[in-house]
């Protein structure tokens, strides 16, 4: 007779890794694309969900979204920009076990033709805004003594070249760093830090831009993805309530790549 080694794993309990209940998360960017899905996701998993954005309307939108469902939602109208104002949003949760910076904007322009404007507001927003987001969450976490879990926002623009995506790339590249050196300072108190980096996404942010070089963008990406398709908001959002489950809770300093199978050669 052969006995099965079967390891730590118990059958009774294995879903219930990817259960939030009781637990709280911060969102920012909630107020549409990625970052509802991400809020709507993660209310669905159990947590009560913070949602912060400078878009008040949008946020009402999510709230109504999560409620609808069942979930609970609270809503901070702020610009990620603002540390202060973004400070005392974080403060306010109390207990944080899950912040997931998702705030972003995109602006594509030509290398040469890129100025202190474009430059200034993506990085102010994709990568400071990120970084005040992950700062005053792991003070709060530390605070508390939570053994949590922070989500961070990249993107396949980190890792490839092409034109237009300057700023945006490099702000996202950094955002990728970001992820990786804060895991040195909190992980030995229990506080997890990792990345998703999607491909292209169909989100109000993408389809605020130039609807020619959408579509080529769209077109070739989806040629190129073995799955033959663009990736939807929530294809990116289910990312992130795994990297916050105790499924992952041996994984920092990694980056998940929604990507439908490339690498997003722009």
């Amino acid at each position: 007779m052969t006995t099965r080694q079967t390891g730590s794993y118990r059958p009774s309990t294995a879903l219930s890794a990817y259960d939030l209940s009781g637990r709280t998360a911060f969102v920012t960017g909630a107020a549409g694309g990625i970052g509802r899905a991400c809020a709507a996701l993660l209310a669905e998993a159990g947590a009560t969900v913070h949602c912060a954005d400078r878009d008040a309307d949008g946020l009402d939108g999510t709230a109504a979204l999560i409620e609808d469902h069942g979930g609970t939602a609270r809503l901070h109208a702020v610009d990620v920009t603002d540390r202060s104002g973004l400070a005392e949003a974080v403060r306010s949760c109390g207990r944080l076990d899950v912040p997931a910076a998702i705030a972003g904007i995109m602006r594509a322009s030509p290398v040469l033709e890129t100025g202190d404007e474009d430059l200034d507001r993506v990085l102010n927003v994709n990568f400071e805004g990120a970084l005040y987001a992950c700062q005053e969450a792991a003070r709060v976490m530390l605070a508390h003594r939570t053994r949590g879990s922070i989500v961070t926002m990249a993107s396949g623009a980190a890792d490839t070249g092409g034109a237009g995506p300057l700023c945006y790339g490099a702000a996202k590249a950094a955002v990728v760093q970001l992820t990786r050196t804060p895991t040195t300072e909190p992980g030995p108190h229990g506080v997890r830090v990792n990345a998703v980096a999607p491909g292209w996404i169909r989100t109000p942010m993408t389809a605020r831009h130039d609807r020619a070089a959408q579509a080529h963008t769209e077109a070739v990406t989806t040629r190129m993805t073995p799955l033959g398709r663009a990736g939807e908001p929530d294809d990116v959002a289910h990312a992130v309530p795994y990297l916050a489950s105790d499924a992952t809770g041996f994984t920092t300093g990694r980056t998940l790549r929604p990507n439908g199978g490339v690498a997003m050669p722009w």
